[in-house]
């Protein structure tokens, strides 16, 4: 693979991981609500979403899914569910007056959770990615190692972008200490979840 390839790979990438969608929502809701120390469980969650969903592409559930409308269905409908639930969630939460959030390891496990879910349940992702990566690999060479290169530098883009998301809302959050600003912060999370559900479920192969 050539250095002006992987460059065109890395800036596709940003395109897209950058591009407000679903996990950004999730993650701009959460790190509004909990703060900047949400933003460790919130990226690994969707380091590892991402993970899962190219490996189910590598082992064919991208071309599954691509073939079969109703399991493309049945997985858009799951993580418009959860992201719909998440929202109201987030609505109905009572704000904390405190400057200082602190993260329990409960609410840690939360959040990775919630990231992972909604990465990982995103049909879209799991067949971009079957689509994406072989238009970057030169069919010439090893295609093992090219995989390898990709999907850490996908990685690597996608982690920078849930972390510039969560860290620029978590600071938000912190900044205000007001509980009526902290309630309203929480209608803005769960609107955004709910409406990252619905966007979800409109979304067509």
């Amino acid at each position: 693979m050539s250095i002006e390839i992987w460059i065109s790979f890395i800036a596709a990438a940003m395109v897209l991981c950058f591009t407000p969608g679903p996990t950004v929502f999730l993650v701009i809701g959460q790190a509004l609500s909990h703060g900047k120390k949400s933003a460790i469980p919130l990226v690994t969650g969707v380091l590892t979403g991402d993970l899962i969903a190219m490996s189910l592409s590598l082992a064919g559930v991208g071309a599954l899914l691509s073939a079969s409308a109703a399991l493309f269905n049945a997985v858009k409908w799951l993580g418009a569910a959860y992201l719909i639930y998440l929202g109201i969630k987030s609505w109905k939460a009572r704000a904390t007056i405190s400057s200082q959030v602190d993260i329990k390891p409960m609410a840690s496990r939360s959040l990775y959770r919630d990231s992972l879910i909604v990465t990982a349940l995103n049909p879209k992702g799991i067949i971009f990615f079957m689509a994406f990566f072989p238009l970057f690999i030169a069919p010439d060479k090893a295609v093992l190692p090219q995989m390898i290169i990709l999907a850490f530098s996908f990685l690597l883009v996608s982690g920078a972008s849930a972390l510039f998301y969560a860290l620029s809302s978590g600071y938000l959050r912190h900044k205000v200490h007001s509980a009526h600003f902290q309630n309203g912060f929480n209608k803005v999370s769960g609107g955004m979840l709910v409406g990252a559900g619905f966007v979800t479920a409109s979304v067509q192969k």
